[in-house]
Parts: structure tokens; C-alpha cells; sequence
């Protein structure tokens, strides 16, 4: 049993300091904003600790100072002033009515009168606020703190119905409208999202939000950075490396891989997802949790839109600075909000074109796409995938890249016929992206038991993978002979770079695998060591 308890099933600031739970210090960062700004807005995809934030800014402004012994703030903060904070969760509004929602408005904000007082002339949500704000400030002689948690969850699911998310909309800009008007009775203002508010076109009016989202400075105030793992979190590692019976550089290395990658500005700090790490170490297990509980459907739905592929297709894509601010329900990709939703997140920024690549983050986000994906592409079950995973990862941890290859062959054939038209399937181009998407999916799930790394989707399907004992470099060729994908590996010295310098002579294995459109599947591979000779060559056309 772990000696540290985790906030795996809570985001009570309070609760995790009363409880002596772990809990990785912001607070500096905080202090920061509020001595900067008045009006905060921050994007993080969910299940990001923006709620915990969030509740540390209001136990902060209601003066609780005893929830923050030993932390950095303490250092900064010498008044301690008390403030009315009106502290808004909305992701309660999600999957409402109209009428709904506006019903649970008026609930949020009748909480409050119960201690401000209300005035019955006021009948709509935003007259309510506005009154709710200037009592605030006659009761207690202090401006209010206003902190708005998820303000997008009501429209999210609504991009794609024109009439309903205009309408909702309304709702929610009167609501908003009162944040600009009343910065007179206003000491700060904190609303947190997945989307910028541009991107929703919800409050256009509210131009003096200072968006931090793509911040360097505050890149890492959500989430858990790499600096605050290898500190903070060091003995919480060691632990989980003991359980499982392996090092802690391994440990380090098997977290970095499933949990890590996310960046969020042009040098921003490398962060981990902070509900699957804390998942993670807690349960002294991998899995896939932000994927299982982070999931939206409203993503999944956006994403019927376009064709089905375009979410995997995006994987490596370079966009501009513009582009991170197109309203999602305008945008002609989903790459915004697959961005903002943490499915793709900055790999690299070029100062000098003023673009970025993006990619998905790791291990965990790329599985639980393809598993939530590959029902819908490639008709195959979610069962169906581990099987085939669990097949190749035993082959290949046998140094048996052939069985591997061979089972994969096996799950191919069972794909239906119907899963692209027949114009599709006459278009040469269309043919060779399928398989090309097929095996980046099938390599990309085997990933969770070995190290695979997919080079592309499209265009070249070069493939190296990793066990402790062999390296295997494949290139996949659609149509076209095994010779030449083998020709392809050395000409372009794939393997150069995993020759002696990480095994012994003699484990590096190139593999040439030739795919027919005709016969829907692998047809011929063969398998040299790394000085050309063959150790397998199987074809099934002969």
C-alpha cells in the first residue's frame, strides 16, 4: 500500500491540504497572475487541474491562509485581505435545454443571494448578476472575485446545430456581458475552458481578458511539469518503480511515454497529464485514464463532420499562429479543437515563418484515439485490437517478427470489404492511404506493450520498433515490391541511426512488407539482418 495518498477523486483545494494529500505548489503563479491582471482566461484540454485551480484561487481571495502553510505563496502574500468570491462551476449546464440551462443559472446565482440578497425586479440571469455583484461589494466593502469554471461546457456539443448554439449563446453572452460592464465592482476575474472564448464567439465584447493560454511564463500552472516530477514527485516515482519491479530511470521513462509531451506555448515547460500521472502512481499501473474519462462526445461528434481519418491525418501538421484562433463551429478542420481539446499539442515552433507542428502527445492519447477510432474506420472492436496487440507484442518479444506480421495478416482479413466506397477503392491514391492509415493504427496500438515509433501516415509507412533484445526498421509498400521497400532502408539509412550503438551486432532487422489492393492484404515480406541477409522471405502469392 502507497505511504502517499493522491488526489485521484477530488479537486478540493481544501480538502487536498486538510488531508495531507500530494499536492504540487502553483501558488507562486498564482500570486503572479493576481498581481498582474485583473480579467484571467486559461485554455487546458479536461481532466487538466483547472478546477483545482480554480479552488485554490477562491480558498486564496477568502483569506484562508492556514490551507497554505508551506507553500510558496506564503513568501509573496503579507495581507491576506477577504474578498466575496463568486465561484460559478458550469460544466453542470452541459447536454441542458435552453430552458434548463437558464434554469441552473438562476440556481447558481440564488445560492449566492441567500447571502447577498436579492432584488425580485431582476429577472434575468445577467440582471441577477449584476445585482449580485453590487451587493457583494455593499455587504462586505470589498470588490467581488468571480471565477467562471468550464464556461464552454454548455456550447460544446452544439457546433454543429447552427440555431441551438446561437441561441445558447445569447443565453450565455447576456450572463458574460456583465463581467465588462461591471469592472468598477470587480477585484478578478478567472474563467477557465477547453476552447478560447474566440473560438466559440461567445463574448467578442470582453476584449480586456488577458489570455494566457500560450504563455511560456504560465505554461506549466496546470498539469505537472517535467522539473516538478523529477523534485516534487521523485519519492511518489520511486515508489511506483519498487512496485513494479524495475528501475527508476525505467520508471521515469515508462511514465514520460504514456503521460508527457503536452506543450502549450512557443517554449513552453514540458508537462504531463496530471489526472492519469497521479492515476498512474496511485494504482502502481499503466493505463489509459484521461483517454476513458476525458473523452468527449462532443469532440467525437464534431469530428463526424469531416472525413473520418482527418483526426489521425493531423499528426505532425504544421499550422500558423492564426489558426490556434479560428471559431471552431467556422473551421473547415477540426485541428482547433482537437488542439484545444489535448488530442494534438505543440511539438515544435519556427520563429522565423511564425509556425508550429503539432502532435499528438503520447502513448496514452494516441491508443485511446485509435481504440475510440478503429470501430468506426476499420469496423473492428475494441477486443479486437488487444487481441491483435497481445499477438504481436508476444511474437516480437520472441525476437519473432514473422508470427508478429503473420497476425496481423490474420486481423486484415477480417476487416469488411465495405469500409471504403468503391470509387474509393478504384482511386489508386485512396487505396494506398487506407493501408497506409491501417498500418500507422495497427503500429500506433502496438506501442502500448512495445516502443514503436510511426514515422508518417501518409506517404512513406516506415516503422521502427523496439524490445529490450532486437530493433525491427519495416517499410510498408503498397503495390510495389519488397525489394524496393528494402532498397528504401538502406538508401535512406533508416537503420543507421539503431545499428551497434543501442544492440549487439546482429540484433538490427530490416523487414520489407508488400501489401496487394487486389488481395486486401500483406502479400510478401522478407527479413534481412542488418549486413543484408535473409533470414525470412514469405510470399503468399506464390
Amino acid at each position: 500500500m502507497s505511504k502517499f495518498r493522491y488526489p485521484v477523486d477530488t479537486d478540493q483545494f481544501q480538502e487536498i491540504r486538510e488531508q495531507g494529500k500530494v499536492y504540487v505548489d502553483k501558488t507562486d503563479l498564482m500570486y503572479d497572475l493576481v498581481s498582474k491582471y485583473k480579467y484571467v482566461f486559461l485554455a487546458r484540454p479536461r481532466r487538466f487541474g483547472k478546477s483545482l485551480l480554480c479552488n485554490t484561487f477562491k480558498a486564496y481571495f477568502k483569506g484562508q491562509k492556514e490551507l497554505f502553510e508551506g507553500l510558496k505563496v506564503m513568501e509573496l502574500e503579507k495581507e491576506w485581505k477577504k474578498f466575496p468570491v463568486l465561484h460559478f462551476i458550469l460544466s453542470g449546464l452541459k447536454d441542458c435545454t435552453i430552458p434548463e440551462a437558464k434554469s441552473k443559472l438562476e440556481g447558481f446565482i440564488g445560492d449566492y443571494e441567500t447571502v447577498y440578497g436579492r432584488n425580485e425586479a431582476d429577472k434575468t440571469p445577467g440582471a441577477r448578476f449584476r445585482r449580485l455583484i453590487h451587493n457583494a461589494y455593499a455587504r462586505t466593502g470589498e470588490k467581488a472575485v468571480v471565477i467562471f469554471d468550464e464556461y464552454d461546457s454548455a456550447i460544446m456539443r452544439l457546433m454543429s446545430e447552427p440555431d441551438k448554439l446561437e441561441a445558447t449563446r445569447s443565453l450565455l453572452r447576456e450572463f458574460y456581458q456583465v463581467l465588462k460592464d461591471e469592472g468598477e465592482y470587480l477585484h478578478f476575474v478567472f474563467i477557465t475552458g477547453v476552447t478560447k472564448f474566440s473560438q466559440l464567439s461567445i463574448f467578442s465584447e470582453l476584449n480586456n481578458l488577458k489570455q494566457i493560454s500560450m504563455l511560456d511564463e504560465y505554461s506549466g500552472i496546470c498539469g505537472i511539469t517535467q522539473e516538478e516530477l523529477d523534485m516534487t514527485l521523485r519519492p511518489c516515482v520511486e515508489e511506483f518503480a519498487e512496485a513494479l519491479e524495475i528501475t527508476t530511470d525505467e520508471a521515469y521513462a515508462l511514465l514520460k511515454k504514456n503521460y508527457d509531451g503536452y506543450h502549450f506555448s512557443k517554449k513552453g515547460k514540458d508537462v504531463y497529464a496530471p489526472f492519469s500521472l497521479l492515476n498512474a502512481l496511485n494504482d502502481n499501473d499503466i493505463n489509459h485514464y484521461w483517454f476513458d474519462n476525458a473523452t468527449s462526445s462532443s469532440l467525437l461528434q464534431h469530428l463526424s463532420h469531416f472525413p473520418i481519418t482527418t483526426a489521425l491525418n493531423y499528426d505532425g501538421i504544421e499550422v500558423s499562429e492564426n489558426d490556434f484562433s479560428i471559431p471552431c463551429e467556422n473551421a473547415d478542420t477540426p485541428m482547433p479543437l482537437l488542439y484545444q481539446s489535448g488530442y494534438l499539442t505543440i511539438a515544435s515552433y519556427d520563429p522565423w515563418v511564425r509556425s508550429y507542428i503539432l502532435k499528438i502527445p503520447n502513448n496514452e492519447v494516441r491508443k485511446g484515439l485509435i481504440d475510440c477510432l478503429m470501430p468506426i474506420i476499420l469496423k473492428r472492436t475494441v477486443a479486437d485490437n488487444n487481441s491483435l496487440v497481445r499477438a504481436m507484442a508476444r511474437a516480437l518479444f520472441k525476437s519473432n517478427l514473422s508470427d508478429a506480421l503473420t497476425a496481423l495478416r490474420s486481423y486484415i482479413a477480417k476487416i469488411p470489404y465495405d469500409v471504403i466506397t468503391k470509387e474509393q477503392w478504384e482511386d489508386k491514391e485512396s487505396r494506398e492511404a487506407f493501408y497506409q492509415l491501417l498500418l500507422y493504427m495497427a503500429f500506433s496500438m502496438l506501442n502500448s506493450t512495445v516502443d514503436t515509433e510511426v514515422k508518417s501516415i501518409l506517404g512513406r509507412a516506415d516503422v521502427v520498433i523496439k524490445t529490450k533484445t532486437d530493433i525491427f526498421v519495416l517499410e510498408l509498400k503498397v503495390d510495389d515490391t519488397v525489394e524496393n521497400a528494402l532498397a528504401q532502408i538502406d538508401d535512406k539509412g533508416y537503420a543507421i541511426p539503431y545499428s551497434p550503438l543501442q544492440l549487439p551486432e546482429g540484433r538490427v532487422f530490416k523487414c520489407g512488407v508488400s501489401i496487394s489492393s487486389e488481395k486486401r492484404n500483406i502479400t510478401h515480406w522478407r527479413i534481412t539482418d542488418n549486413e543484408g541477409n535473409v533470414i525470412e522471405d514469405k510470399n503468399f502469392l506464390e
